[in-house]
């Protein structure tokens, strides 16, 4: 396995870290979901990187790495809307799942007719989006947990009393963005997706 794909892979596992880590709902589990959630983002570009200047691209990267990407948002995304501090609505959630998972189909049916859907420029935009609201209510997650037994400054007690519209119109927004992505890539790979329905309806 090369050292791209490695870090993908370890990109994968984070996720699930991260996911257990926020659950915790303890201030330095928090801030440690935080540090991951960073190490996480920035080996994104990491791999993609070190696969590119080393040569050492596969098509089990192209398809592993936005896996990995999904699977941190998915983990983070899930996790928020199991807080009650905040208010993370679980159908944006879904919408933003149910994105994913089509996509990642159809990825699944490229690789089937010998393909690799590489990463288009929506996608990278929307995984920027997602990891900024992430990064967002994740900060406030550390300082609602820190409020509850030490309390906070005037300004920053402000904050955390928005907390709910504030993590609420962020995963909408999010969600939002992530439906238009996966209807840019729909429509780019619709001569993949008629492909594949052809075959299936000439099938007995």
């Amino acid at each position: 396995m090369t050292l791209a794909n490695r870090i993908t892979m370890g990109r994968m596992g984070l996720s699930l870290a991260i996911f257990a880590l926020i659950l915790s709902q303890t201030f330095w589990t928090e801030i440690a979901a935080l540090f991951l959630l960073t190490v996480a983002s920035i080996s994104d570009g990491i791999d993609g990187a070190i696969a590119r200047r080393t040569k050492t691209t596969t098509s089990f990267g192209a398809i592993a790495d936005p896996f990995a990407d999904k699977l941190l948002v998915m983990a983070v995304f899930l996790a928020f809307a199991s807080i009650k501090e905040l208010s993370v609505p679980l159908w944006a959630v879904f919408l933003i799942l149910l994105r994913e998972l089509t996509i990642s189909t159809l990825r699944v049916l490229a690789a089937l007719h010998g393909d690799v859907m590489k990463a288009e420029a929506a996608g990278k935009i929307k995984t920027t989006i997602q990891l900024i609201t992430a990064f967002t209510i994740m900060v406030l997650l550390v300082l609602i947990v820190w409020a509850r037994k030490h309390g906070l400054p005037a300004p920053l007690t402000e904050i955390v009393s928005q907390a709910k519209p504030i993590s609420w119109w962020l995963t909408v927004v999010t969600a939002f963005f992530t439906l238009i992505s996966g209807a840019i890539y729909l429509y780019n790979h619709r001569a993949l997706l008629y492909k594949s329905w052809s075959e299936r309806g000439r099938q007995p």
